[in-house]
């Protein structure tokens, strides 16, 4: 399936959003990113959207452009980060509750150690789910992680690029 049929399910109020997807899903409108990783972020970051429509379609799109693998290791990442965006985003939060803070997370997440697909792709995946599901800290610990592993900035800014176009996208379709 191409990116066309989502395009066309985005009315005109969405005009710019039709644009954009075009754009953020190739190699020009993503610059530092491979194929793999444009469209492993862009399934991941429609996962985190939790929207039905965009989900189904997404999976649609990325097939011929990802493994089957791949496609594990973004919905490995959509529900760790599903947990991780929630406690770590409570812990940003909290104020005045240090010692709160310096309890243990007692959850298992071994699964970001050994995620089955290459650790820059996963931690690029888990960068847009966190941006979508607003949680600073895991924001900030993966752009280190990234960062850490030779990504520029301008592939960070290409993940947070296709997370946002994303997000627009399944609001575009929730709305009708």
């Amino acid at each position: 399936m191409s990116i066309e049929i989502l395009k066309d399910l985005v009315k005109d109020y969405g005009k710019d959003i039709r644009i954009n997807l075009e754009s953020v899903l190739s190699s020009e409108g993503a610059p530092g990113l491979s194929q793999t990783q444009i469209y492993g972020t862009f399934l991941a970051s429609a996962y985190a959207t939790k929207n039905e429509k965009l989900k189904s379609l997404a999976e649609e799109i990325v097939k011929g452009h990802i493994t089957s693998e791949e496609i594990e290791g973004v919905k490995a990442a959509a529900t760790i980060m599903a947990m991780n965006n929630v406690y770590y985003r409570y812990l940003h939060l909290l104020e005045g509750q240090d010692d709160l803070k310096k309890l243990p997370a007692k959850l298992r997440m071994t699964v970001i150690g050994k995620p089955g697909i290459e650790k820059i792709n996963f931690e690029l995946y888990s960068l847009a789910i966190s941006a979508v599901e607003g949680c600073g800290m895991c924001i900030n610990a993966h752009v280190h992680e990234i960062q850490k592993a030779g990504v520029e900035n301008v592939g960070i800014q290409s993940a947070i690029r296709i997370a946002s176009v994303a997000n627009a996208a399944g609001q575009a379709l929730l709305i009708g």
